[in-house]
């Protein structure tokens, strides 16, 4: 069984995040998927407009998803160490992560997914208070 682990912040869900995870699931499966706390995303972006259990719930709704997890910090180390997966999904926009070099220890393999840059929360988030101006 090829276990997959990807990770997001899935605050306002949208077609990048379903593309992300479709295409992680057709990598293995069984597709993992760690939502990051809030205080995780805040490592690196503003706090998430909707709660960790709404965003939770939300991913695990989806028919790709195997499991979720809480991801606690930005980085997916922590979880990608206590999983063990055979594969890790990375975003094409991030920087080298010290959990690839895990994975590569490990004898797992690193996917980088394109990044959807048309398709972005925050982008969303935007143009809706543009809207409300």
């Amino acid at each position: 069984m090829i276990i997959v682990y990807a990770y997001v912040c899935g605050d306002i869900l949208h077609k990048g995040h379903i593309e992300h995870l479709k295409n992680a699931k057709a990598l293995g499966d069984k597709l993992i998927v760690g939502v990051l706390t809030d205080a995780a995303i805040m490592e690196k972006k503003p706090r998430p407009a909707m709660s960790f259990d709404e965003r939770f719930d939300l991913v695990r709704s989806l028919m790709w998803v195997d499991v979720v997890v809480a991801q606690n910090t930005y980085s997916p180390l922590e979880n990608v160490m206590a999983l063990r997966p055979d594969i890790l999904i990375e975003a094409t926009d991030h920087e080298e992560q010290p959990a690839n070099e895990f994975m590569e220890r490990i004898g797992g393999r690193v996917f980088s997914m394109p990044y959807y840059p048309n398709y972005s929360s925050t982008k969303i988030k935007s143009e809706i208070k543009k809207k409300e101006a």
